[in-house]
């Protein structure tokens, strides 16, 4: 064997030998969470709950750098950018992994090739509300109105190319509605023009449309998981409504940089969902309208790629750009 040979053999089996060792080791210091959103919203407060539990696990600091912009696409790129040690990770979410990259023509990361998949936190199901004076009581009423009704309901979402607005979209898409999206800037301001009756109806997630569906300001006319939230049992699926397989769920997951060792990856992934499991984060977890998982990295990979590709033809059909 030559020496170039034989230096390449040893360089190869050091790589091979030090992930283990380097697993074993992890960490030595801090680990950075990314978040590209402002403190307090969803994806912090998650960050924050399961980055308690990780330091307690990992006798190590859980340190969450919140990085807002749009649609957290910023964060998303530093972290695909960053070393692949461990040290940086980012909580993503269907914005930041599935939806920016679709709607924007260059965003300098790609999430599927760019990203270690570590953990899927959680999902989030949407709630479709309507104004208590709108008069279908179903979703197959709604169809009907519509249809009847062509180019007079307007729905509306937290923004464009947010999850509510692709949920709009696909509703839109499925049923082949003449229905016309109205953007608002945040959760709140959509459903507050349900309520005034700006517009008939949207698509939310619990954590901002329950209060208001329990104070009998909307109502709720259906869920899209594949089975009924714990939260609302008499409300049916969109699939028991009669539209087979509209599901549409938002979730967020912890990534790190592609190439990240496979050993950290497992070890975090261990850490995630054991914190998942405690009790208090369990409770948490259920009063947010969170369903927490507990899977491995590669199912959390592969519904990413499930999710782009359910989405993809979504946000085609309706020509969503990002602004």
């Amino acid at each position: 064997m030559s020496s170039k040979w034989f230096t390449l053999f040893m360089a190869a089996a050091f790589a091979l030998l030090s992930q283990p060792v380097a697993a074993q080791t992890y960490p030595t210091k801090p680990i950075k969470m990314v978040v590209g959103f402002a403190p307090g919203g969803p994806a912090d407060v998650m960050a924050r709950l399961v980055g308690q539990r990780m330091t307690a696990a990992l006798g190590k600091t859980i340190v969450v750098d919140n990085r807002p912009d749009a649609g957290g696409t910023i964060a998303a790129r530093m972290v695909s950018e960053s070393e692949p040690d461990g040290y940086t990770l980012l909580l993503g979410n269907t914005s930041t992994l599935v939806i920016s990259p679709l709607i924007y023509r260059s965003i300098g990361y790609d999430p599927i090739k760019g990203f270690a998949p570590i953990a899927r936190l959680g999902t989030t199901s949407n709630i479709l509300i309507t104004n208590p004076r709108f008069a279908p009581n179903s979703v197959g009423e709604l169809i009907a109105y519509a249809k009847a009704h062509p180019g007079a309901l307007n729905y509306s979402s937290a923004g464009i190319g947010t999850p509510p607005h692709l949920i709009g979209e696909m509703f839109k898409l499925r049923t082949g509605l003449d229905i016309t999206h109205v953007p608002y800037k945040g959760g709140g301001p959509a459903i507050a023009a349900v309520i005034a009756g700006e517009v008939q109806f949207c698509f939310e997630n619990p954590a901002a449309a329950l209060p208001q569906v329990k104070q009998g300001n909307v109502k709720a006319l259906a869920v899209t998981s594949e089975e009924r939230s714990a939260q609302l049992p008499n409300v049916p699926t969109m699939i028991e409504s009669g539209l087979p397989d509209f599901v549409s769920v938002s979730f967020t997951g912890v990534v790190g940089p592609a190439a990240l060792p496979a050993p950290i990856v497992s070890r975090l992934n261990t850490v995630i969902n054991d914190a998942l499991k405690a009790p208090e984060l369990a409770t948490t977890l259920e009063n947010l309208a969170v369903e927490a998982k507990h899977e491995t990295p590669e199912a959390f990979g592969a519904f990413l790629v499930k999710e782009t590709a359910r989405l993809a033809p979504v946000v085609k059909a309706a020509g969503i750009k990002g602004e």
